[in-house]
């Protein structure tokens, strides 16, 4: 998945408006060549395996050009079961120049064992410098001046909410049927493991200008460092850990098209255990998440309506800082599983802004298929999105901050001020064969506190 935020609001402004006007040029030039053969083309029913190839590319400032690709098979078979497919397989390799990157393998089927779904995932992620900034949303204080180098009288480094985290990941779930096909059991395992450091300065300072250089983490720590120098991150935890767990739940599920619903719940509950004796020491927790979708048809086809209503929180034991912001959910087809804030939570919130024991989160959306078409024998449709994104921490980590000076507790914390965050925003689908779906999303939070907005582009609909 391609990420892109960028704190300074000139160089997003930039970056936006050469990604929106190629993409303005590239629907404009598939409607003009398609145009005399949308009405009269029929639908190709598909055989056998097809695939869609994006390539993955982005520029940061303190990650540097993104680099790759990815790929999604999908085979179908005799096409009796067109436009749903029988097997996908999903990979992705992408590079920042500067270290970070999203090594990547999904698959996701309902025939590989008889009426059972299973979906595996294996990952390693590479984050040089993952967002960071506290807990418990707005109590924990944002200031954006202490990241705006040009803002020299308050800047303190662009790197000051932010830490090193590589994860490796393997999980394996797997759905049974109940009752029909709507009522299902989900169950399934994963092997987790966090190395989390502050962020590699030296790295992050190749080839930059004199003036874009960074200070060391010793010279300026970040709000990482100073939780640990102040026991709000413990010694045990700071350098991360296993998070090895089990997960059991139920899923009903009435949508008509998984990819795009247009009619249909999918509603579920799931119970995570990451209990001490499976490898995590003395960072054994359990977690519940309970989330309904549900799908609205307002013009046969072509118009719906979609909202989704999330609660995760935690039941017991001692979850450590870096599973915080960890999503549960019964299936995930992305590689990002980190929030509240970012591309598959809150579009516009800096990524974790929201971050606590428990919090609450809804999405509403419509969705419009404005053009198809047949271009080289594949089916195509455009779509346009507007939505509304809006979230809050309901349940708080307890912070010891008793001990602290009154002038720090002043410019890093604060009481009762979590509210509720929310969004606004669009974008845009290009979608081929009903399942591979490029999706391009603007988030804009409408607190200044929450980040200047963010520009998402991936694979698929947001839920």
């Amino acid at each position: 998945m391609i990420f892109v935020h960028l704190f300074t609001k000139t160089k997003f402004m930039k970056l936006k408006k050469i990604i929106l006007s190629g993409l303005m040029l590239f629907c404009l030039s598939t409607v003009t060549n398609a145009q005399e053969d949308a009405e009269k083309a029929p639908v190709n029913t598909k055989t056998g395996w097809n695939f869609g190839l994006l390539p993955a590319v982005s520029y940061n400032t303190d990650l540097g050009f993104q680099y790759g690709g990815l790929i999604n098979f999908f085979y179908y078979g005799d096409g009796k079961t067109y436009p749903k497919y029988m097997h996908s397989l999903y990979a992705e390799v992408s590079r920042y120049t500067k270290g970070s990157g999203i090594n990547r393998f999904f698959y996701d089927s309902e025939y590989l064992i008889p009426n059972i779904r299973v979906t595996s995932d294996i990952s390693f992620l590479t984050e040089k410098a993952l967002d960071f900034y506290g807990f418990n949303g707005y109590d924990a204080v944002f200031n954006s001046a202490w990241v705006d180098d040009e803002d020299p009288d308050n800047y303190r480094t662009r790197m000051f909410y932010r830490h090193e985290r590589k994860m490796f990941r393997f999980m394996t779930d797997f759905q049974g049927a109940i009752s029909g096909k709507s009522l299902r059991w989900v169950a399934g395992f994963g092997i987790l493991h966090n190395a989390i450091a502050s962020v590699d300065i030296e790295a992050l300072n190749k080839g930059q200008k004199e003036d874009k250089l960074l200070p060391s983490v010793t010279e300026q720590p970040g709000l990482y460092e100073k939780y640990i120098d102040w026991g709000i991150i413990k010694e045990d935890e700071k350098e991360g850990g296993w998070s090895n767990y089990l997960k059991v739940g139920l899923v009903y599920d009435t949508r008509d098209f998984e990819p795009n619903p247009m009619s249909g719940v999918w509603s579920e509950v799931v119970l995570f255990a990451a209990p001490g004796f499976f490898g995590n020491g003395d960072y054994g927790f359990s977690k519940i998440s309970a989330t309904h979708r549900q799908y609205f048809t307002l013009v046969k086809e072509k118009l719906s309506f979609a909202y989704r209503l999330n609660y995760q929180g935690t039941i017991g034991g001692n979850v450590p800082f870096y599973m915080q912001p960890y999503m549960i959910s019964s299936f995930s087809n992305s590689s990002n599983t980190d929030g509240l804030g970012g591309s598959k939570t809150l579009r516009g919130v800096i990524r974790n802004r929201v971050v606590g024991d428990g919090f609450v989160y809804g999405n509403t959306e419509f969705r419009w298929k404005f053009f198809r078409t047949v271009v080289f024998r594949q089916n195509l449709y455009l779509g346009l999105n507007t939505f509304i994104d809006a979230g809050q921490v309901v349940q708080k980590v307890q912070l010891n901050a008793d001990n602290l000076p009154d002038t720090i507790v002043k410019d890093y914390f604060l009481t009762d001020e979590e509210s509720l965050h929310l969004t606004f925003g669009g974008g845009l689908r290009v979608v081929m064969n009903e399942n591979f779906i490029v999706a391009v999303d603007y988030g804009k939070p409408f607190n200044e506190r929450d980040g200047g907005g963010g520009l998402y582009i991936g694979l698929n609909f947001l839920f």
